[in-house]
């Protein structure tokens, strides 16, 4: 009998582990994504800046030759605040996860994600993020442009603030029920203030006595949203209601994942990279910034990081995204005013050229970036 028994168990493991493998689900339970988000996170760790927003006013650039080498339905990883979410809806992915070294970027996408759900369309958001009371007249066919200039003499209202910072945290810790510390809301807190104080002119070196960090003026978070891509279109996450809603529904999906990671870490990468193949997905894009031009002044943290993207499972389409800034690395004719250069590259060949030892330097992976 117990020979039997020991048989029918190997076979019932056997089976098991013959399995396919699920698809990636349209939707995640709160109790799935909370879980992810502290099951793949990594201890908190330091960079020198807030970063509420991006300083990359060429961010939006490259959109279109990635739709033209990539296919939605993929998987989208990223680094940083909301400049992902521009990424997001142009590449349409099924899931997005997104790595930073720093808690506080955690919880910035957590107030975002709250923002988000708590508003149907555009101004409203923008009057939530803000605490502005939202003008009279505003439609949801107004540009990008339209509804900025429609803000821009609007001043914060501490009445619509109160109500606001307790609605996210009503939000995140009562209808989702994600385990949030109270240092962790004091964060939310923190970010939140941030935005309402500075507007819709906040930048990237926005400062609440942390210091400011970046040389020249940095492009506001009005002006990142009125940018557009190389075809002149206007791509950004609130550039059109379509694009709102596409964004915003992920949301409420619980599709978009901040995560505590350290590129060079050993779990965060990993753990997504065994979540995507228990899942048969495949990366579609994974924006970078300019974290790897600090990996190579850290010792051998750019060879942990490409060892591991190389766990992550990938085909002949999966792209980098990355930023080259004020210059370094340039090998095309640019000229001095651009503070920032978007560049592609395939990201199996960069593995490959890796693991062959062709790619040892920052000045490797530019050189063979597009």
């Amino acid at each position: 009998m117990l020979l039997a028994a020991a048989w029918t168990a190997l076979a019932v493991g056997t089976s098991a582990s013959r399995l396919p493998a699920q698809p990636l689900p349209a939707k995640l339970t709160d109790s799935t994504f909370w879980k992810l988000v502290t099951d793949i996170s990594e201890s908190n760790g330091y960079f020198r800046s807030d970063n509420f927003v991006s300083n990359e006013n060429t961010f939006q650039w490259v959109i279109p030759d990635l739709q033209r080498t990539t296919k939605p339905g993929g998987v989208y990883l990223g680094v940083g605040p909301d400049q992902n979410f521009t990424y997001i809806v142009a590449l349409k992915p099924k899931i997005a996860f997104i790595f930073d070294i720093r808690r506080q970027n955690m919880l910035t996408h957590l107030m975002y994600k709250a923002l988000l759900e708590e508003s149907p369309n555009r101004a409203d958001f923008i009057s939530h993020l803000f605490s502005r009371v939202r003008p009279a007249g505003l439609d949801t066919i107004l540009s990008p442009e339209g509804i900025f200039a429609a803000f821009a003499p609007v001043q914060p209202d501490s009445v619509a603030y109160r109500k606001n910072i307790a609605a996210i945290k009503e939000r995140l810790t009562k209808q989702h029920g994600f385990k949030l510390s109270d240092e962790d809301l004091a964060t939310i807190t923190y970010v939140y203030d941030a935005f309402v104080q500075a507007g819709p002119d906040i930048t990237y070196n926005f400062s609440q006595g942390r210091g400011s960090f970046g040389r020249g003026r940095m492009p506001s978070y009005a002006e990142l949203q009125m940018e557009t891509d190389s075809d002149r279109v206007h791509r950004s996450y609130l550039a059109s209601e379509t694009n709102y809603r596409a964004l915003r529904d992920l949301e409420v999906s619980n599709l978009i994942v901040p995560v505590v990671g350290d590129f060079a870490g050993p779990k965060a990468i990993r753990a997504v990279g065994t979540y995507l193949k228990d899942h048969n997905a495949v990366v579609t894009a994974f924006y970078l910034s300019n974290v790897e031009q600090y990996l190579f002044q850290q010792e051998d943290d750019w060879r942990k990081f490409y060892t591991n993207v190389g766990a992550l499972p990938l085909d002949s389409t999966s792209t980098f995204i990355r930023s080259v800034f004020n210059g370094v690395g340039y090998y095309r004719n640019q000229g001095p005013s651009m503070r920032a250069q978007q560049l592609l590259a395939s990201m199996l060949d960069q593995v490959k050229r890796f693991t062959d030892g062709r790619l040892a330097s920052y000045a490797d992976v530019i050189q063979t970036s597009r």
